[in-house]
């Protein structure tokens, strides 16, 4: 684990803003907005993401919808207070933002880096046609003793390999942040469509503890 939290949870997108900015809340004097960006894909599906932005970083970037933009910053999870929708948030902290001419999906336009430490059993799984899924929970430090709880997918042979991890297992990720929108059931019987974001991995270690001594 690094020393420095800000090098244990790093994204960068690039994409297309599509909707407009929503105030999200202040602190310090502060204030963050949030909006929605959709990155391509190169299988031409599109993941839309809930990016967090403060009001400082806003100097000559434009939001308009329709625009496109780079985000650099951090994947963070934040507890829902109202009882509607997801029990985690999970949003892109954008640390830097810029407008972009264009955006092109050949280019890796949407990456992100996890170093942090397994926090509950993973679930490992097959698909109906047989493909190896394991979902894995991620704890990374951040500043101020906080720490972000990340929902990962491995697939295939990285699959079988997170199975065998155990919690407190210090794991390294490198994938993509991903939006799926799927239906839950709520209990009057009504069917409610809802987004999960997580992180699609294409890469991941396990740290031996030897690495983590100073």
């Amino acid at each position: 684990m690094s020393k420095n939290p800000l090098e244990n949870n790093r994204v960068y997108l690039c994409g297309k803003v599509v909707t407009p900015l929503n105030f999200s809340h202040e602190s310090f004097g502060e204030r963050f907005f949030t909006f929605k960006l959709e990155v391509p894909r190169l299988s031409q599906q599109k993941d839309i993401l809930i990016v967090t932005v403060s009001d400082r970083l806003l100097i000559n970037v434009n939001l308009e919808e329709g625009s496109s933009v780079e985000v650099i910053g951090q994947f963070r999870s934040y507890n829902n207070p109202s009882n509607v929708g997801n029990r985690l948030i999970l949003t892109v902290f954008a640390r830097d933002i810029k407008n972009v001419e264009s955006i092109d999906p050949s280019k890796n336009i949407n990456e992100i880096f996890l170093n942090g430490y397994v926090c509950k059993k993973p679930q490992y799984r097959t698909t109906p046609l047989g493909r190896e899924i394991t979902d894995i929970l991620l704890a990374v430090n951040r500043l101020y003793g906080k720490s972000d709880y990340i929902p990962c997918i491995a697939w295939g042979r990285n699959a079988r390999f997170a199975s065998t991890f155990q919690i407190g297992d210090n794991i390294k990720i490198w994938g993509r942040v991903q939006s799926r929108d799927y239906q839950k059931k709520l209990e009057d019987g009504r069917i409610e469509t809802r987004t999960a974001y997580e992180v699609s991995i294409f890469k991941l270690e396990k740290v031996e503890k030897s690495e983590n001594v100073s």
